[in-house]
């Protein structure tokens, strides 16, 4: 490994190995989302540990290495290897908000269940939630699990979905109807009927494009090519990409998720890594380990707002070991002018506010949270401020009203393309939104959507099969109509 970065031909040579150590110890295979360990903390904010799953693979090279790391980096290691707490899992079919939430396919049912392969004794789902809170604090009625996807051989959620924080789920889009789209589809519209974030309200959709092969196929004729399958390193998000014609939209829509992040591309696909056909791109070959000593902050960002008189309040759930000495809410409408500073004050419960000024009509707020502990230790949210923040409006009431009359294109990306087009509607509310693409005659080529908008206002459609030319977009509902020119070259 130390030859191959020292030699390493994609993206040059890494010549600098200072701050890299290597851990010599023997291994069955590159998947260490599935086989490595979890980081779970005691009372929140305390003692860091790492907890070892049963592997769901016969693999005991791997399922050995979790004590390695433990070993290596002097941390603790519990594992869920005996009975009564024998559970088969793997890291890429689990994710969590940090606040007591999960997510998993009804794979981990399976695999404790009778048929289970790797399990010790056949637990029941209710075993399986008892022993997810007992170890890694998920509360009952907070394991969301989810119908496997048809098509998805390995079942792992991370092919698929991420947490970007608390309450947004990045979940990838398939041409309507194609593939595990439907499927995943259902899946994503249970959670929303069924489940509310920690915060107590819906869960904030971002939908990006899951891309297709060179010739257009999709799972289960190709491989499953996804930008979900990403990783968050401290302020830098790396994502594996495939070709050019859905790498920009799907590297700017996390840009736009993600503002003040470092995204770097990975090419996963035919002229790179080639590591997507064996059903894994960056998550599934990388496990990070938590900060020994973290500064915790939970926030729910605010929204847009009509208020003009009145603070916008901003409330947070701030903890440290040490306890909390200060916080403050750090506040602008102009990014470039920098920020003005806000103090907040200590409420019950590790609560925390502040009020940040009420502005005109028509204003935008951008806005992050400092915090100090006791032990000096200092921390922002988001992690990335102040290059980073959350956004929210001062809505025009009037402007509004005038503008509601029927769905407006707020914008359509690439255009021209080759292949995948973004369509951005303006808030259309719960109405049912057609969308359809017409050739120069006025004949229907592709109906993209006819139903209500998805909740990011977003739509996709691959026109890689359309002849070249112009056609015109059409985007109706019962109040009216919008089109635009679209090119496809």
């Amino acid at each position: 490994m130390i030859n191959y970065l020292a030699n390493a031909s994609y993206g040059g040579p890494i010549t600098d190995l200072t701050n890299i150590t290597f851990l010599d110890a023997p291994f069955n295979s590159i998947w260490s989302r599935d086989y490595g360990p979890e980081v779970i903390y005691e009372n929140e904010v305390d003692s860091l540990y790492l907890l070892d799953w049963i592997y769901n693979r016969p693999r005991p090279l791997d399922d050995a290495l979790a004590d390695e790391i433990g070993d290596a980096k002097n941390i603790t290691v519990y594992s869920t290897t005996q009975a009564p707490y024998d559970l088969v899992h793997t890291g890429g079919n689990f994710m969590a908000d940090g606040f007591g939430t999960a997510f998993s396919s009804e794979l981990v049912l399976d695999e404790n269940g009778p048929n289970g392969e790797f399990n010790q004794t056949v637990k029941t789902q209710q075993q399986v939630e008892d022993i997810m809170e007992q170890w890694m604090g998920i509360q009952q009625g907070r394991y969301i699990l989810m119908n496997t996807l048809p098509y998805d051989g390995i079942h792992h959620i991370d092919m698929h979905m991420k947490l970007l924080d608390e309450e947004t789920l990045l979940i990838g889009q398939f041409p309507a109807g194609v593939s595990d789209g439907p499927q995943l589809e259902s899946n994503i519209q249970s959670i929303l009927a069924n489940y509310n974030s920690v915060f107590g309200t819906p869960y904030r959709i971002v939908r990006i494009p899951m891309p297709s092969s060179t010739g257009g196929a999709y799972p289960p004729t190709a491989s499953y090519r996804t930008f979900a399958n990403n990783l968050f390193l401290n302020k830098t998000v790396i994502v594996p990409t495939y070709r050019p014609q859905f790498d920009t939209t799907g590297l700017r829509i996390l840009a736009e998720s993600l503002p003040g992040y470092n995204i770097v591309p990975i090419d996963c696909d035919e002229s790179g890594m080639n590591i997507i056909s064996a059903s894994g791109a960056i998550h599934c070959i990388t496990k990070a380990i938590g900060v020994a000593d973290p500064l915790l902050i939970r926030h729910q960002r605010l929204v847009d707002t009509y208020e003009t008189v009145n603070p916008y309040n901003v409330e947070a759930y701030i903890r440290h070991k040490t306890g909390i000495a200060s916080a403050e809410v750090y506040w602008t409408t102009d990014t470039a002018a920098g920020f003005a500073s806000v103090p907040m004050t200590a409420g019950a419960n590790n609560n925390w506010s502040a009020g940040i000024p009420a502005q005109p009509a028509g204003s935008a707020v951008f806005y992050y949270i400092h915090a100090t502990a006791n032990s000096g230790k200092q921390q922002v949210r988001p992690i990335v401020a102040p290059d980073g923040w959350w956004k929210f409006r001062v809505l025009d009431v009037n402007a509004d009203v005038a503008e509601n009359n029927g769905p407006v294109i707020a914008e359509v990306f690439p255009n021209p393309t080759s292949s995948l087009l973004m369509i951005t509607v303006g808030d259309t509310g719960s109405e049912r939104v057609r969308i359809t693409l017409r050739d120069a005659i006025g004949r229907e080529v592709m109906r993209i959507q006819d139903s209500p908008m998805h909740q990011d206002q977003r739509a996709f459609a691959d026109l890689s099969y359309l002849a070249e030319g112009a056609y015109m977009l059409v985007v109706e509902s019962a109040k009216g109509r919008s089109t635009t020119r679209v090119v496809k070259n």
